[in-house]
C-alpha cells in the first residue's frame, strides 16, 4: 500500500519529524486559501502515486506538475490546470493518472539535497539505512554512476537505530554542528516511524538542507507491509483507491492477490510460488500472461467465483487457465466454483483446468459432469500449451 505526500507530512507531524508547512487542496478556492494562511512563496504539487510529477505533461497540455508562485491567485490558478486534468510521467505511463488532489506548501530556500532511507533488507531480516549526499535524484542512478556515494548501514533489530549510529550517518553526510543535532533527532523519529506504522520502507528525497540551517524533510515514499495493516487502521483509512488498478481493488475485497499484466491468458492459482511458475510456463508455451491471481490455500467457492468475475473483467483475457495443487485446499470446492462461474459468466472463452492434490478425484467428476466447454490439462506443462493452443484457435 503507497499513500500520498501529503499524507506523508501527516505522518511526519504525528512522529515530529521536520518538514515544511502545508496542507492538501481539493479545489482551487482551497489552494488559494491555503496559500493566503501560508505567505510568502508557495509550491503547488499534484498528488498522485507516481514519481517525476516535476517533468510530467498534463493532457491538456499543461506542462509539469510541481510549480513555485507567488500569490494565493497564482496558486489558484494552478489548482486549475491540474485538478482533474490526466497528469503523465515516466512512471504512469502515457495512460496517466488523474489528479484529485494538490499539496500546497511554503517553499523553501534550498542549500543541499540528500537522500535518507530506511528499507527492509529482506537477505538479513532487518531493517537498513540508505543515505547518499546526492539528493533530489534517482538513487538508482547514483547506485550505477557514484556507488561510492551510498552509505549502507545496517540496523540491529533488537537494539535499534542507535545515537552514535544517526551521528556516523550525519558525519557522512556533512551534517555537523546544529545540523548533526537536527539530523540525529530527524532520523531517529523516521526510524520510530517506520517501526510503529510496519513501514516496508520510508523514502526521503530530497532531505534539504535550508539557507535558514535547518534540516527538512522535503518529500517522501512510504510502502507498508499489507500484512500488519489489521493493526494499522489510521494507515488504511489512507488508502487511495482510485490511484490503484479497480481488479487489484476488487480483488483486495475478496483477500485475494492479484496484479494485472499485459497479456491474454489468465491465470487462476493457489499459492504465490505455484502462480509465479504458471506465468514462467504460459510465456515457455509462446503464451503470454494477463495477471497473477493467487487465490490462497483455502480458497471458498465465492472467491473462485469472484476471482473469474475480476479476470473476466479486463478486456484483453482470451483464454483462462486454472492450475490448483490441492494441498490444504480441497480440489473439489475449487471444481465447484469454477463450474457455478462459469455458468453465472456465461463463460464463451477458451478454459483449461489443472487440478492435482487433495480430493482431485471428486473434482475431476465436478467437471467432467458439469456440461461445460473445458478442457483438462495432465501436468502443468500440459496445461500451458493445451490454453495457449485453444486461444490462437479461438
Amino acid at each position: 500500500m503507497n499513500i500520498h505526500e501529503y499524507q506523508a507530512r501527516e505522518l511526519f507531524a504525528k512522529f515530529h519529524v521536520a518538514t515544511q508547512p502545508g496542507s492538501v487542496a481539493f479545489t482551487p478556492d482551497e489552494a488559494s486559501q491555503v496559500a493566503a494562511k501560508l505567505g510568502g512563496k508557495i509550491v503547488v504539487k499534484a498528488q498522485i502515486h507516481a514519481g517525476g510529477r516535476g517533468k510530467g505533461t498534463f493532457k491538456n497540455g499543461f506542462k509539469g506538475g510541481v510549480h513555485l508562485c507567488d500569490t494565493p491567485d497564482e496558486a489558484k490558478d494552478l489548482a486549475t490546470n491540474m485538478l482533474g486534468q490526466v497528469l503523465v510521467t515516466h512512471q504512469t505511463g502515457p495512460e496517466g493518472k488523474e489528479v484529485g488532489k494538490i499539496f500546497v506548501g511554503q517553499a523553501v530556500d534550498i542549500t543541499r539535497e540528500l537522500y535518507f532511507a530506511i528499507l527492509l533488507d529482506r537477505a538479513t531480516s532487518a531493517p537498513v539505512v540508505i543515505a547518499s549526499t546526492e539528493g533530489g535524484v534517482d538513487i538508482e542512478a547514483v547506485a550505477e554512476h557514484s556507488p561510492e556515494k551510498i552509505l549502507r548501514l545496517a540496523v540491529n533489530p533488537f537494539l535499534g537505530l542507535q545515537p552514535y549510529q544517526t551521528r556516523l550517518i550525519a558525519a557522512k553526510l556533512g551534517l555537523t554542528g546544529k545540523l548533526m543535532t537536527q539530523a540525529s533527532k530527524l532520523f531517529t523519529n523516521l526510524y520510530r516511524l517506520f517501526l510503529e506504522s510496519d513501514c516496508s520502507m520510508v523514502e526521503v528525497n530530497p532531505l534539504v538542507v535550508t539557507a535558514q540551517g535547518e534540516l527538512l524533510a522535503l518529500d517522501a515514499k512510504f510502502n507498508f507491509d499489507d500484512n500488519a495493516l489489521y493493526r494499522q487502521p489510521a494507515i488504511v483509512a489512507m488508502r487511495d483507491v482510485t490511484e490503484e488498478d479497480p481488479r487489484e481493488v476488487a480483488a483486495s475485497e475478496y483477500a485475494l492477490n492479484y496484479i494485472g499484466l499485459d497479456g491474454n491468458i489468465a491465470c487462476l492459482v493457489n499459492g504465490a510460488g505455484l502462480a509465479m511458475a504458471t506465468m514462467d510456463i504460459i510465456q515457455y508455451a509462446g503464451g503470454s500472461p494477463a495477471n497473477f491471481l493467487d487465490v490462497g490455500g483455502g480458497a471458498t467457492k465465492e472467491q473462485v467465483a469472484a476471482a473469474f468475475r475480476i479476470i473476466l473483467g479486463d478486456p484483453n483475457v482470451k483464454g483462462i487457465l486454472v492450475n490448483i495443487f490441492g494441498g490444504i485446499m480441497d480440489c473439489n470446492i475449487i471444481a465447484t466454483g469454477i463450474v457455478e462461474a462459469a455458468r453465472e459468466t456465461s463463460l464463451a472463452i477458451p478454459l483449461v483446468v489443472r487440478l492435482e492434490g487433495n480430493n482431485v478425484a471428486a473434482g475431476k467428476k465436478t467437471l467432467a459432469e458439469s456440461g461445460l466447454s473445458l478442457v483438462t490439462g495432465d501436468d502443468i506443462l500440459d496445461a500451458a500449451r493445451k490454453i495457449v493452443a485453444a486461444v490462437a484457435a479461438h
